[in-house]
This record gives structure tokens, sequence and C-alpha cells, in this order.
């Protein structure tokens, strides 16, 4: 009995407290002492899948967990309920893609972010619900399509002051896939966007924003198209970016 104890006195005294394997509406949840807050990671596909997405995945539950922030994992689009949604400061589209949710799902998430919900989109989530306008505004704007390839360009630090941005260098020289948008977006704020001269395959020259945020429908909403590749989520300057725009999305500023 006294080994069962200790046991038991190691696990609840442990930093973080992990759950059991997830069934049908659940999530993994990696839950830390006196937490600072709540974050759902979805990336749910329907479409094409990046490999990128386990260590996003990863990677973000173990930079959230260390800076006192519960995380919950799922790509089940039943979790989607207004009630597990209640519980959640921001909620990441971790490269989704295609179409994700039935009628009562999207009625929930449009009611989570008219309650001051947060959503934040991680390159593919513009690529996601193409019939849902809804969404389509909440993204910012939706994929067309990219230059063969991943490749090293330039992006340009629109506003550096905003909790995203304020600690990149004014040019910023990264590896990744550059996506072209059906339409620029004209309702956002624009952050990044890419210097037009520094690559090929751009269809918007000299106007092409690459990340933004906006209040959006009662929430807020961040959106960065960088996060192609693995790489991307060991990249320190990139975490620090996207960490920027999930709190900004809780509701944080400088």
């Amino acid at each position: 009995m006294r080994n069962l104890y200790l046991l038991l006195t190691v696990i609840v005294g442990s930093s973080f407290l992990f759950s059991c394997s997830p069934g049908a509406g659940e999530a993994v949840t990696h839950a830390v002492e006196e937490s600072r807050g709540n974050i759902l990671i979805f990336s749910k596909t329907t479409g094409f899948r990046h490999d990128s997405i386990e260590p996003g995945q990863e990677a973000l539950t173990e930079w959230a967990n260390r800076r006192g922030y519960s995380t919950s994992v799922t790509e089940d689009a039943d979790y989607f309920t207004a009630g597990n949604l209640s519980g959640y400061d921001a909620v990441v589209f971790m490269n989704t893609s295609g179409t994700l949710f039935n009628s009562s799902q999207r009625e929930a998430f449009e009611g989570y972010i008219r309650n001051g919900g947060g959503y934040v989109g991680v390159h593919a989530a513009s690529d996601t619900e193409y019939d849902w306008p809804w969404y389509g505004e909440l993204v910012g704007a939706w994929f067309d399509n990219h230059p063969p390839g991943v490749f090293d360009a330039e992006v340009n630090v629109v506003d550096c002051d905003h909790i995203s941005t304020h600690m990149l260098p004014e040019r910023w020289v990264r590896i990744d896939e550059w996506y072209n948008f059906q339409e620029v977006p004209a309702h956002v704020n624009e952050l990044l966007e890419m210097d037009t001269d520094s690559y090929e395959g751009s269809d918007h020259p000299g106007e092409h924003a690459i990340s933004w945020y906006h209040e959006y429908d009662g929430g807020r909403a961040f959106y960065t198209a960088m996060g192609h590749t693995s790489e991307s989520f060991s990249e320190r300057l990139f975490m620090r970016h996207l960490w920027g725009g999930i709190l900004y999305a809780m509701g944080e500023d400088l």
C-alpha cells in the first residue's frame, strides 16, 4: 500500500497530467497545475494531409505546457459541441484541410466565436471548409495554389507592434511552402507580407499578405500561412510568431 501511495503522489504532483487515448468525441488533454488557459489543437483532414501535423501538435503542446497553459489535441469533429468548446480560450486549426464539420458542429463553433472565443489558423487552415462562407471570413482568405516545392523567401514585417511580430526581424528569411490565395484579404489587419521579388510564383505581386489578424463576429482570429514543413515547429522564431498569435486569439496584447 505504501508503494501505491507513493506512486499516486508522484502522478498527482507531476507538472503535466495526461489523459487516456481519445474515443469518439474526445481529446487527449495535457493539463498543467494552476493552468493560465486552455488551448484546443484540432487537425482533422479530409484533403491533403501534411507531415508536419504531428510535429506541430507535439511542439505546440510542449511550448504551451511549459508556459503554464493546458492543451487538448483532437482530430474528431464530434468534439465540437457548445459544452466542450466553452472550456477553451483558443482553438488552433493545425493544418486542417477539406470539409470537416456537419451543420451542428459548424453551429457550435460559430457560437463559440460569437461568445468571445479565439481562432488560430496554421497554413492549410485556409485550405478548409470552402463551402462555409462564415469560415472563409474567419480565416481571412482561402488557399488557391502555391509555387512547386519548398524554398527560401523573404518575409517583411508590416506591423512590428503586434504580440506575434514584435520579436521578428524586419526582413525575415525562411524556408516554407508559399501560398497564393483566391483573393488578398481586405477585411483583416496585415502582419507579414511576402517580398515578391525574392522568389518566383507569387500571384499577388507587391501586396502578398502571409499573416494577419482581426476581430470577427465577437471573437478574435489569427492566421499564418507558414507552417508547411515539420522543421517550422522546431524553429524558434516561427514558434514565437505562432505563440504570439495564440496569445492574441486568447485576448492578450502587448
